[in-house]
């Protein structure tokens, strides 16, 4: 099932993994729903549903996203991918709500994945145990960047880049404050369109740029090849989120051919370990930023993947570890 926008990071990975699955094992139904509550009448009981999980794009809260999965378990043979896992950046008051919806899902599913051993680890300490936990890494799909990224050396461009949603955490304000305290070009674009809710907190930071000397662009929604495309080309490649636990906008850098510099993190450091040479490893404060942004700007090379360097699973190969993951779960 691939339910809320489609334009959200977790419903194109699922959407993607959806169709890599059918191509492989020849299923013949995917479901594209606006909501997780709009499930057909006629799938028969029992039915093998899969579903990608984060509380923020089942309902307008974790309590309703809750009783949604619930309702959803009882009546099919469900298991989740979970997205986005409970962490103390969650804050007082939304971290103890936000561990109940986990803590519900895995109790309804008859199994669990998740995308990283970073975020394995925070289902352990903030939720508790899942049965039939699998780690399958988000998958990197290189096919049909090649040629783009194989070219940016020549054509990059002055900017500072950030792939993904705008909101407050992503690491837009910090790159906005390393540019300006730079010499040289002071431009920052997030490829990526305002998080819904948090149109006031972008306008806030494009404010405090403009404050600064810095431009600040928002493109707002790119479709797949054009954000490929802005990837290869953009002067520096930045993913600045302190607290991600797998991420999308790391793996679309490398898909590009870029080495985004990401901060020093238990999950960073599990990427760069799983394929060297992919990332850059900056410490994880307003000096180390500077600092890495400073030297990609002076050796642009180093913010180039090798030719020839392995960059992880690609979507087929993630797709075939679904599969065999789908067919060890208990009835």
């Amino acid at each position: 099932m691939v339910v809320g926008d489609p334009e959200h990071g977790v419903a194109r990975y699922a959407r993607h993994l959806a169709d890599a699955i059918r191509g492989q094992a020849g299923i013949d139904r995917a479901l594209a729903l606006p909501s997780i509550a709009d499930l057909p009448a006629d799938l028969p009981p029992g039915t093998p549903v899969h579903l990608h999980v984060t509380d923020r794009l089942l309902a307008a809260s974790p309590e309703e996203a809750s009783l949604r999965v619930e309702r959803l378990a009882a009546s099919t043979r469900l298991t989740v991918t979970l997205h986005d896992l409970p962490q103390h950046s969650d804050g007082e008051r939304n971290l103890p709500r936000r561990v109940e919806f986990y803590r519900r899902t895995i109790a309804a599913a008859r199994g669990v994945v998740v995308n990283s051993n970073h975020e394995a680890a925070l289902l352990r300490e903030f939720v508790g145990e899942a049965h039939e936990l699998a780690v399958i890494p988000l998958p990197v799909d290189t096919a049909g960047a090649g040629a783009t990224a194989s070219a940016a050396a020549a054509i990059l461009d002055d900017t500072v880049a950030i792939v993904g949603f705008v909101y407050p955490g992503k690491g837009h304000a910090e790159v906005v404050d390393a540019v300006a305290s730079l010499s040289g070009p002071r431009r920052v674009v997030a490829l990526g369109a305002p998080s819904p809710g948090h149109t006031e907190d972008v306008e806030a930071i494009a404010a405090a740029a403009r404050a600064r000397g810095v431009t600040f662009e928002v493109t707002g929604f790119l479709p797949d090849d054009t954000m490929l495309e802005r990837c290869a080309t953009a002067g520096v490649p930045v993913a600045a989120h302190r607290h991600v636990s797998a991420s999308g906008s790391i793996a679309t850098w490398i898909a590009a051919g870029r080495r985004p510099l990401i901060p020093d993190s238990r999950y960073s450091r599990e990427v760069s370990e799983r394929a060297p040479g992919t990332v850059t490893l900056y410490p994880p404060d307003a000096a180390g930023l500077a600092s890495a942004i400073d030297r990609a700007r002076r050796e642009p090379a180093t913010t180039l993947i090798a030719p020839g360097t392995a960059t992880g699973p690609d979507l087929a190969q993630t797709a075939a570890r679904y599969l065999d993951w789908f067919a060890g779960v208990p009835e």
